[in-house]
């Protein structure tokens, strides 16, 4: 595990300054060492983590921080957003955008991404952020598409993907992350462009 002083080391190999978001009940914000505890336990849940190989350690909960910490140095400022509710300041997550290390058929391109702690789901929080993500990516960074991509099974995501106006391809491909014969291998793609973004 890095130490708290992850963001001092990774500001020494490349200044940056994070992006900070905001919509009507959310802070789309750095990573805080007081997350991992709560980030640990969303990502250990194992109806959070239904649709992931697996549910997630200690130890890998806290190298996942890290690398959104370095990502933010990488990307610009911009990555997977650690969110807290503006009324209580409890962290319940995190949505945003990455550009994954492996080659996928569609590559190259910035996938946006969610995971909420269970008892935030179905009160608009993902797409609250995620349309305020999209905003950012379009209108400030300048990108042309975003991507999302969820397994077959996934319903429950497919339908904030759709909620957000993604339009899914008619093809789906194999998570190139995942083994052969892995049962969520198969996965669908959908994607929003710049001009149909509203």
């Amino acid at each position: 595990m890095i130490s708290k002083n992850t963001l001092n080391i990774v500001n020494k190999l490349q200044p940056f300054s994070i992006v900070e978001l905001e919509t009507e009940r959310l802070w789309l914000r750095g990573w805080k060492e007081e997350d991992r505890e709560p980030f640990f336990r969303l990502s250990h849940h194992p109806e959070v983590m239904e649709f992931f190989p697996n549910t997630l350690t200690k130890e890998q909960s806290n190298i996942f921080i890290d690398n959104c910490i370095r990502k933010f140095a990488t990307q610009g400022g911009w990555g997977l957003w650690a969110v807290e509710l503006k009324q209580s300041g409890e962290f319940i997550g995190c949505v945003g955008l990455n550009i994954p290390n492996i080659e996928f058929p569609f590559s190259p391109f910035v996938e946006i991404g969610w995971r909420l702690d269970k008892p935030f789901w179905g009160q608009g929080y993902t797409c609250e952020a995620a349309r305020r993500i999209f905003a950012f990516a379009f209108t400030e960074i300048g990108l042309e598409e975003v991507v999302a991509f969820t397994t077959v099974s996934n319903y429950r995501s497919e339908s904030v993907m759709k909620k957000l106006g993604m339009t899914r391809d008619e093809k789906t491909f194999l998570h190139p992350g995942l083994k052969e014969n892995h049962p969520l291998r198969e996965h669908v793609l959908y994607r929003l462009r710049r001009s149909d973004f509203v």
